[in-house]
Formats: structure tokens, sequence, C-alpha cells
């Protein structure tokens, strides 16, 4: 009976650790590098309107689960907002890493563009772009489907999941690079918005 007990104690502290974090990782610094230069800091919200932005993955400022990484899976964890202000054509969804940078800026590692007005969730496990919308750029190039973070040794990393609601749609030569995106973006923002997750890196991992 005690070794059956100890053995069902044993199942589930590994099923625990496959399915949340399991590292004991510190704290993001104190100062984020990469902070004045997110998009949600570069493109003021007209009236600074906002969004409120979830994910069923995790709570605001809690660590993403590792499914939602590049170490186990890169599966999208699916996000949720407030309807924008009258007006919206559409949204943009941006997610940067506030902690690295790379030739300067925060790494820039996903966009969903031309996302219709009419739509306020994008499911996890998401694998294509609901209609109307789009993959766009990231730090690999143009039309890049999700990919989440791959968060090296050391403190954990402050991921932007940034949505913003546009009175526009942005053209296809504002999808070729982060910089066109953000230009064809400026001046169109009615409302914006974003929710924060920890990443760190994987048990076993080296790197």
């Amino acid at each position: 009976m005690i070794a059956r007990t100890s053995a069902l104690l044993l199942a589930a502290v590994v099923a625990a650790a496959s399915t949340s974090p399991a590292v004991a990782q510190g704290a993001p610094t104190a100062t984020e590098p990469g902070a004045s230069q997110l998009a949600l800091a570069n493109l003021p919200a007209k009236n600074g309107a906002t969004l409120t932005v979830t994910t069923p993955a995790f709570k605001a400022g809690s660590d993403i689960p590792f499914e939602n990484t590049q170490y186990r899976g890169n599966i999208f964890p699916g996000l949720e907002w407030t309807a924008g202000p009258s007006g919206t054509k559409s949204y943009v969804v941006i997610l940067q890493d506030g902690d690295a940078m790379h030739n300067g800026a925060p790494i820039f590692h996903w966009s969903m563009i031309n996302i219709p007005s009419s739509v306020t969730k994008l499911d996890a496990k998401l694998s294509a772009p609901p209609e109307g919308a789009s993959y766009g750029p990231n730090i690999r190039g143009t039309n890049q489907p999700y990919m989440g973070p791959h968060t090296p040794a050391g403190p954990k990393h402050r991921y932007h999941f940034q949505v913003f609601a546009l009175d526009t749609t942005i053209p296809s030569d504002g999808a070729g690079s982060y910089d066109a995106l953000t230009g064809a973006m400026k001046g169109h923002v009615l409302a914006s918005g974003e929710v924060i997750g920890l990443g760190q890196i994987a048990p076993g991992a080296s790197h």
C-alpha cells in the first residue's frame, strides 16, 4: 500500500513538472533594456485609449508555459482583447522581448496584421491567421508564423504581447520589416494594450 502511494505521488510530481515551469530562474532585471523602444512606447494611441489584453495560457506578469516557447512545442498561447473604439478598421499584434536586444532594438518575435475589426480573439494553438488577416514580419523575415520565447540562462525576460487598434489597414509595403510596419501604423493607432509574460530557459536546455 505504501509503495503504491509513493508511486502515485511520484507520478503526480512528474506530471506537474511536465506542464509547468520547473526551474527556479531569477526575476527580470530591474531595468528593461529595450523598454523605450517597444512598439507600445513609440506608437501612442489617440486620446490615450487602451485595450485590455489577456491570454488563457498565463496571468499577466507570470511565467509563460514552456509549451508556448521554442523549447517545447512553440504553441501559440491564445490572445483576447477588448474591442477598439469606433472607427477601428483592423488590429495588429506585435510580440517583442524587451530584455534582449538585436541590432539595437528589442528582439521582434512575431506579428499579425490586418486582423478584421470584428475579431478580438486569437485561439490557442492557432495554426493560421483568421480570414482577412496575415502573418507579418519578425526577426527572421516576412510572413512569419508564431515564434515564441527562447530565453537564455540568466534572469527571466519580459515578453510583450501588444495589440493595436488601427483606423486603417497595413498595405503590402508595410509588411516587409519592423520599421515598415511601425511606419505604416504611425498616426493610426486608436487604442492599444498588452499582456506581459515571463520567459525562462527550459530544464536541461543548454541555451
